[in-house]
Order: structure tokens, then sequence, then C-alpha cells
């Protein structure tokens, strides 16, 4: 992908994510973006949690753990919106419902 391309802000899209459901999806389709859509979300509430974290001490991993911090901080909340989350997949797919009839 060449610079004139890519979207403004200069990140790339991310090679697996999830379509937009079209009309007629099935509801566990629907579902499962609705939570993707929830843990993307949860990851970034979580991000400024971790970014103030020392990595200069002498336990911390260094520049690998921030070059893999955020990746691990969004698969935490994955896993938060995999267990229940706040609720916002709920609501997100009962707009999702209702917007597809």
């Amino acid at each position: 992908m060449d610079i004139a391309s890519r979207p403004p802000g200069g990140t790339l899209p991310a090679v697996n994510a999830p379509r937009a459901p079209v009309a007629g999806a099935t509801t566990a389709a629907q579902r499962a973006a609705a939570q993707t859509f929830e843990g993307q979300v949860l990851g970034a509430l979580l991000q400024p949690m971790f970014a103030g974290l020392d990595s200069k001490g002498l336990f911390s991993g260094g520049a690998g753990e921030q070059q893999w911090r955020p990746m691990l901080v969004q698969e935490m909340g994955n896993a938060v919106a995999r267990q229940g989350g706040l609720g916002l997949a709920d609501a997100v797919l009962r707009e999702m419902q209702r917007n597809s009839r």
C-alpha cells in the first residue's frame, strides 16, 4: 500500500477486521460483530491505563514490552467483551437488528 492510498492518520487497515454485516445477516454474525466492536471499544478505553507504566525499571520488558503492549491491551479488551463486557454489545446488536428490518 503506497502512502497516497493510506487513510488519514497514517494507520493501515486491520487485516482481519470484521466486515460490516449486511441486511439479512444472521443473528450469530451480528452478535459476533457487536462483540468485536465492544472488544475494540474496551481496548481503546484500557490503553491509557497502561500508557504511564515505567518500562525502564529493573524488571521491565524494555522495547519489546513497549512494542507488544498495545496488542496485549487490545486482547484484554476482547477477553472482557467475551465474558459479557459492559453490555455495549447487546445494545449494538439491538440497533443492528432494528436497522436491518
